[in-house]
């Protein structure tokens, strides 16, 4: 059993960034009651059948029975009672926060709010720096739809949503510059600003939906919720002179009219630097 398949193997979490208790580190939801849901089924708490053998080894796929289950239990155990809701992941979990985030909201009365963050999964397909559709060729053996990337879930979702992520997404690239973008070629740079291209474009029907949010930003990193650096500390990426945590907070509370940013094009953004290898 790996890792991905068992939540056996969990160890402790740290509470931080957007799970922190810190007043001054988290502003917006420090007093919450924050549950983390162990990534344990390997593909997004999405997969219900059963499958063939594998080295003599039944495999059974039951991550949206897992899903179901936690959720029931939570609501047992108080949160039917919650007045707001927040659904959050990173990378998978993020896409697993888009997958559920309708299902979620409808598991609380009309008047409650609910809304979902998506942090570092907008998988694209589109081609890496390897030259490979990398994400195609990683889902491929659980699923060969199209609608399993986010640019087509997000076009199904009523929900009102947050996406952060970055255009240059390290997780989604393949390169010897992937461990410091500085390390580019002028040809590696011109495949990365594609990406970004392309991922901007898909979230074309997020831009346009007024109660979604947008924090795009060209850091060369993957996951920012979870951690107090990126976070909301003095050298966390900013945009429109904003923190993460201060742009998520103002989306969620209502507390701007347009709470959506997309950054210029790498190395345009100073406050990226703190993200890089040092030398």
């Amino acid at each position: 059993m790996t890792n991905f398949g068992s939540s056996k193997y969990m160890g402790a979490v740290n509470f931080t960034g957007i799970l922190s208790n810190d007043h001054t580190e988290n502003p917006d939801f420090y007093n919450w009651n924050t549950v983390v849901i162990r990534y344990c089924d390997g593909a997004s708490f999405a997969g219900d059948a059963e499958g063939g053998d594998l080295d003599g080894t039944k495999l059974f796929f039951r991550g949206l029975r897992i899903w179901k289950a936690v959720v029931d239990e939570l609501m047992g155990k108080g949160m039917d009672a919650a007045k707001q809701a927040l659904l959050t992941g990173c990378s998978a979990g993020s896409l697993a926060a888009l997958l559920h985030c309708d299902n979620f909201h409808g598991r609380f009365p009309h008047e409650v709010s609910v809304k979902c963050l998506s942090d570092a999964g907008f998988f694209i397909d589109e081609k890496d720096l390897s030259g490979e559709r990398s994400m195609r060729s990683l889902i491929s053996g659980v699923v060969h739809l199209q609608c399993f990337f986010p640019a087509e879930l997000i076009k199904g979702i009523t929900t009102p949503t947050f996406i952060l992520n970055s255009d240059y997404d390290s997780w989604q690239e393949w390169s010897s510059c992937k461990a410091d973008i500085r390390n580019c070629s002028c040809a590696q740079l011109d495949v990365l600003h594609g990406f970004k291209k392309k991922l901007v474009s898909e979230l074309k029907v997020a831009e346009d939906n007024k109660d979604w949010g947008l924090f795009i930003d060209s850091c060369f990193t993957h996951c920012q919720t979870p951690f107090d650096i990126t976070w909301n500390s003095p050298i966390s990426p900013r945009l429109g002179n904003k923190s993460i945590s201060e742009a998520v907070g103002d989306w969620y509370f209502d507390r701007r009219q347009n709470a959506k940013q997309i950054d210029c094009e790498y190395p345009c953004n100073p406050t990226c630097s703190s993200l890089l290898p040092t030398a």
